[in-house]
């Protein structure tokens, strides 16, 4: 380096010899020369983009709790870590301590008003607005991605949901998000609205998951609710339980809701490898089955080839869902732990009835914290938004706690902007 050069002795004799192999032809050179410098220079610029991708993926994992992984790349979410017991106060501590999900992304403008006119059943203007922010919001925030995402999704638009998937992998550095169809009926007025049959696995997926299962088959109610979100391990014996649960409710069909089933295809997947039968059919069936309950049909088959490899015999097919037979509107007279109140798919113009029946629910056990499971809204109208605000701060008034589970981004950036927060914890699904 230069800064050392008066460190150097003078010319030796030795050193004179080795000054002409080191000229070059002056037309030459200079060209040379520069084709070095800009070598060196891609070399450094490769070099600044891997450390600053290896510097996004850290902090991805460390501090971007919102964002849920997809297939065998998928994290565990942090709840799935805690073993909550049954009883609503320990599930509401470990509820306390993850992130208000809702509450993370920046409130911009372009979020705002895309959520007014989704409100105001306007989703063509909403997507415009959204997609139109891509480009600058959402170079930095994920929040308008999300929101597109669950337009798309409640819409039924799977292929404009691919498609820009692979544009908020590509960007983001990230796996792309599994397409559900989250579209309503159509007639979601007719929707099931009230507390569902339901239970919820924590930690390892084994045969004592059996009585439970047994209960929630002998129950009567229509959906029934499967949470997973905190399953970290299954058992052979476990997979087989809940495979046997899923194909006789899904005989009877009785609808059935999967919270947390990405959480659970987490576990199922590392321990199946193609050609290895050491952990029997019953993961693989299980995988399928899931595949099939959350209409995957891609992965579905891409899994059904894998196991026919591995066991030999043909391969499962995919089948379209039946209709669930028509739930009515119901308050359990019995509410256990891990019950939540199911809200339907639209709410807008008369809300009398459900928040007369989210009245009713709550008066159930007044100890025990308001759920509001939003795993299928997909649209509440900005009247209905307010009149239901009104009805929660009347029951966080009275000291009851009051959450709204598995929001989708679109519903819940609405809920923000008219300051749900003051009365509600709001938990928005995650990509």
């Amino acid at each position: 380096m230069g800064i050392f050069s008066f460190l150097k002795k003078k010319p030796e004799p030795a050193a004179t010899p080795a000054a002409p192999p080191r000229a070059e032809p002056p037309s030459s050179s200079p060209s040379l020369r520069d084709a070095d410098r800009e070598r060196q220079r891609e070399i450094a610029r490769a070099t600044a983009a891997k450390i600053d991708a290896i510097e996004l993926a850290m902090t991805t994992d460390f501090f971007d709790d919102a964002e849920a992984r997809w297939g065998s790349t998928r994290r565990i979410p942090a709840a799935a870590t805690a073993v909550p017991g049954e009883s609503g106060a320990t599930e509401l501590a470990t509820l306390l301590e993850q992130p208000d999900a809702a509450a993370a992304p920046a409130a911009a403008p372009v979020v705002e008003e895309s959520a007014i006119l989704y409100a105001n059943d306007q989703a063509a203007l909403a997507e415009q607005m959204l997609q139109a922010s891509l480009a600058d919001l959402g170079r930095s925030e994920r929040q308008p991605w999300w929101m597109l995402f669950d337009l798309y999704q409640a819409a039924g638009r799977e292929q404009d949901f691919e498609n820009i998937a692979i544009d908020y992998a590509s960007h983001f550095e990230t796996s792309p998000p599994a397409y559900s169809n989250r579209a309503p009926a159509a007639m979601p007025q007719q929707a099931f609205t009230g507390v569902a049959p339901a239970a919820r696995f924590t930690g390892t997926l084994g045969s004592d998951a059996v009585p439970r299962l047994h209960t929630l088959l002998a129950s009567s109610g229509s959906p029934v609710r499967l949470d997973f979100t905190a399953v970290t391990q299954a058992t052979p014996e476990g997979c087989a339980a809940l495979l046997a649960a899923l194909q006789n409710l899904r005989a009877a069909r009785r609808e059935i809701v999967l919270a947390g089933a990405d959480a659970l295809l987490a576990v199922l997947r590392p321990m199946l490898a193609i050609g290895e039968r050491g952990s029997g059919e019953a993961p693989w069936l299980l995988l399928l089955e899931l595949l099939q309950l959350l209409e995957r049909e891609k992965d579905f088959e891409e899994t059904a080839m894998d196991y026919c490899v591995t066991f030999e015999v043909s391969p499962p097919s995919f089948e379209t869902l039946p209709s669930p037979r028509s739930p009515g509107t119901t308050a359990s007279a019995q509410l256990a732990a891990d019950q939540r109140f199911m809200l339907p798919p639209v709410i807008d113009s008369d809300v009398d009835p459900l928040l007369a029946a989210i009245a009713s629910y709550a008066a159930l056990d007044l100890a025990a914290p308001v759920v509001l499971d939003c795993t299928k809204l997909v649209r509440i109208g900005f009247g209905a938004a307010t009149s239901l605000h009104a009805a929660l701060r009347r029951l966080a008034a009275e000291g009851r706690h009051v959450e709204l589970r598995e929001l989708n981004h679109l519903v819940a950036a609405l809920l923000r902007l008219l300051n749900y927060g003051d009365c509600a914890r709001l938990y928005t699904h995650k990509y």
